[in-house]
């Protein structure tokens, strides 16, 4: 039973979950829009928002928490010089969701993620 268990398992383990929203969270704060399906982009929503706040310190602690969950030093980066001045005077919400429709190999809902 899956009674009070949060999250999405997205038919993996725990391991290469984590890993595959690392990566999407990098992705899309670099490029700050990505393609993909709706229910990733709805899974790595609160995670980047989550960035976003920390980020929003700017101190060595927010950096080195950045750094434990983004691999990529200019994912980091971005985040503390770019992306949370912008952001200063917002509460949340920062990205967006926008349905794309089905992909065409697969017929996945494919979504588009990216900040407002």
């Amino acid at each position: 039973m899956r009674h009070r268990k949060r999250g999405k398992t997205l038919g993996r383990k725990k391991a290469p979950r984590e890993s595959m929203f690392r990566n999407l969270a990098s992705s899309l704060v670099i490029y700050e829009k990505i393609i993909t399906t709706e229910a990733k982009a709805k899974a790595i929503r609160p995670i980047v928002e989550k960035l976003i706040t920390i980020g929003k310190e700017n101190t060595l602690t927010a950096r080195r928490k950045l750094l434990q969950y983004l691999y990529v030093e200019n994912a980091v980066k971005k985040v503390l010089e770019v992306l949370s001045p912008r952001y200063k005077d917002r509460k949340g919400g920062y990205t967006r969701i926008i349905k794309i429709g089905e992909r065409q190999g697969d017929g996945a809902k494919t979504a588009q993620i990216e900040f407002v």
